[in-house]
């Protein structure tokens, strides 16, 4: 493949991630919403600030590139927050719903994961060392976030199987299984 070439893919790669961020920015509040956990809802909040910062670092590369980063769909992380909305609709609640949460969320960051290391090692073969340190930087928070995910998920996938969870204020109890399926 010409350099040319491997540099059109790159920018492809690029804007998916840059929509796939911009997708993420509209559907994590939805997921903190939902989360009957605390420290859940508060690790959405979080990586919603965080992913903020992802768009802005895309947008730093595309200006380096004079691209603009519009112009692709990410079907892929349509389909996944498609996914997550459908876990909302389900009639789990406490932590069964947090533990789907979780789930979904891990599909995410997992998919993100992917994406910015082949963006990277794209942007090393095209010798972009600017990007790389950029691209290096939202992996990495994107591996600490999974990680985070898999010990919040150690802790409520217990809390699960113990039994009901408290509610928080505003909320009914849960018997930590579903509920009959919403009419409306």
């Amino acid at each position: 493949m010409s350099n040319q070439g491997l540099k059109d893919l790159y920018v492809d790669e690029l804007k998916d991630l840059y929509n796939a961020e911009n997708q993420l920015v509209k559907a994590l509040p939805k997921l903190a919403r939902a989360a009957t956990s605390d420290e859940l809802r508060q690790g959405f909040e979080e990586h919603w600030e965080q992913t903020k910062g992802h768009v802005e670092r895309l947008e730093q590369i595309f200006q380096m590139l004079d691209e603009s980063p519009k112009g692709k769909k990410c079907k892929g992380m349509e389909g996944l927050i498609e996914e997550g909305s459908e876990v909302m609709e389900e009639d789990y609640e406490g932590n069964l719903l947090d533990a789907a949460l979780i789930g979904a969320a891990q599909r995410v960051e997992h998919y993100e994961i992917a994406g910015y290391g082949t963006a990277r090692s794209l942007a090393e073969s095209l010798g972009e060392t600017e990007h790389v340190s950029l691209l290096s930087e939202t992996l990495e928070e994107e591996k600490q976030t999974d990680e985070k995910l898999t010990e919040l998920a150690k802790q409520i996938n217990t809390q699960a199987k113990e039994g009901p969870a408290q509610a928080r204020p505003g909320q009914a109890k849960d018997d930590n299984k579903k509920r009959p399926k919403r009419v409306a």
